[in-house]
């Protein structure tokens, strides 16, 4: 079955790239009809949608935290990235990735402060 594990830094200070891959075990992302999604949960709060990869390279992002983010792929080592530039503490939660048949990774924590 499909696997997700997240890594990241786990604290970035403010300004900073949060740079963080998910790695994909037990399928190939660019199998067809996934598709990969980053989701966040800050602390007290909610879910909150961050984009999405398709099989095909394809991405979209939530239109409410789309500056400086990016979402790729390295199919060679089967994993998706994030790269969310100058961060702010208000970037502090609870960082998740997905993938569209209902499988979760279990989240890396990152906080940003100096």
């Amino acid at each position: 079955q499909v696997r997700l594990q997240e890594s990241g830094p786990g604290l970035v200070k403010p300004s900073q790239t949060l740079s963080l891959t998910c790695t994909v075990s037990g399928g190939s992302i660019t199998t067809n009809g996934y598709f990969w999604f980053w989701v966040r949960q800050p602390p007290g709060k909610g879910l909150e949608s961050i984009g999405w990869l398709s099989y095909s390279g394809g991405t979209h992002y939530s239109p409410s935290l789309k500056r400086g983010m990016s979402i790729s792929r390295d199919t060679s080592k089967n994993q998706i990235s994030l790269q969310l530039s100058s961060v702010t503490p208000e970037d502090t939660a609870m960082y998740y990735c997905a993938g569209n048949l209902g499988v979760w990774g279990q989240g890396t924590q990152v906080t940003v402060s100096s």
